[in-house]
């Protein structure tokens, strides 16, 4: 099984990036979340400068944010600095654009975008439709070096539904699955290898990832408080924020336990600002911190709960189970200002 790390991108992630391919990690992912986070590709650049051997995508690029010629040109251009080293990772949208107060873009413009992204990878003209009109359009000059065409760029989709898994399997892309239940996550792979299997795609090139976000508990209790709260809250956090910014409708039979917080999350809407834009309160600090009010909501108990988080040996036990239903690799993400996190995660991939 490998190992990666995903980071909030940032013009430092870099440094995290660089000692987790010292303690041989094979890949890391960047946010891509361009009114939270600094610029993916820019963090990625400065990544790729400084590394020799770490894998580096996007995790994940959203069609939406950037028209298919900049996307390919940048992927282009971090294959010159990072030759062989680059994934594409993409996904119909989350955070990228729910932070704008909008809902995911359709499965069929997705992979018309990848398709174009790919295709102008592979030096080929392609048809390109924007204001109107359809336009033929290429590189021009890639014979001059200042771009790399010549090395892959590996394609890996995020996927959560269904229809999604058979669009991975119909394009023959690596898959990026997220969550922290182990259970679920291997019914989800389950899926995901039926949808690879009903086109032919090759075992061998079934590559599946899994995003996961936790703390590795090993002090006192205080000491484990602490820590998943800084290290693992985020991602509960994010949960209800998916639930309450008016784009998605919230989901009926809510657990007692979560239905409880979103009671108390409602009274907070009311003060969030603007009125017609709640969204920019909502998402702010997602997957990095905790709003001073979410912090009053939230406890250490329900974070344990939600995310991957356990003793060393509890977090080697659901890794082994993974690997062992046929994930490929297993990505932890790590949150702003916790990236020390990255030792005690490394001895744990160690244990695996």
């Amino acid at each position: 099984m490998e190992f990666a790390v995903a980071v909030a991108s940032e013009t430092d992630s870099w440094k995290h990036v660089k000692r987790a391919e010292e303690l041989g990690f094979h890949s890391s992912w960047f946010y891509d979340t361009q009114l939270l986070n600094p610029d993916v590709f820019i963090c990625m650049a400065l990544a790729a400068a400084n590394t020799s051997s770490i894998r580096l995508g996007t995790g994940v690029l959203i069609p939406s944010n950037r028209i298919e010629p900049v996307t390919a040109n940048a992927f282009a251009t971090l294959n010159k600095l990072a030759p062989g080293r680059i994934d594409f990772g993409v996904g119909t949208g989350f955070t990228g654009r729910r932070t704008m107060g909008l809902k995911p873009i359709a499965l069929a413009k997705m992979k018309r975008y990848i398709e174009r992204v790919q295709s102008l990878l592979l030096g080929e003209t392609i048809e390109w439709d924007l204001e109107a009109q359809t336009q033929k359009i290429r590189f021009l000059n890639p014979d001059l070096g200042l771009i790399n065409i010549d090395d892959p760029v590996d394609l890996h989709i995020s996927a959560m539904g269904p229809k999604a898994r058979r669009l991975v399997a119909e394009m023959k892309a690596g898959w990026l699955n997220f969550g922290s239940d182990p259970a679920s996550l291997i019914r989800e792979l389950q899926d995901m290898q039926k949808a690879w299997q009903g086109t032919g795609v090759d075992e061998v090139a079934q590559h599946s990832t899994v995003f996961a976000l936790g703390a590795v508990l090993s002090g006192t209790d205080a000491e484990n408080r602490e820590k998943l709260m800084g290290q693992a809250a985020p991602w509960t956090a994010v949960m209800f924020h998916n639930m309450l910014d008016g784009v998605m409708p919230v989901p009926l039979n809510l657990p007692e336990d979560i239905a409880v917080i979103v009671d108390k999350y409602q009274p907070l809407l009311k003060d969030y600002q603007p009125e017609d834009a709640k969204y920019l309160t909502i998402h702010r600090g997602h997957l990095m911190f905790l709003r001073e009010e979410e912090k009053k909501l939230i406890t250490p108990e329900l974070v344990q709960a939600t995310s991957f988080s356990g003793s060393s040996d509890e977090l080697v036990d659901r890794i082994r189970q993974l690997g062992e239903a046929g994930y490929s690799q297993f990505a932890i993400q790590l949150v702003h200002g916790q990236e020390s996190a990255l030792e005690e995660w490394a001895d744990v991939f160690e244990r695996v």
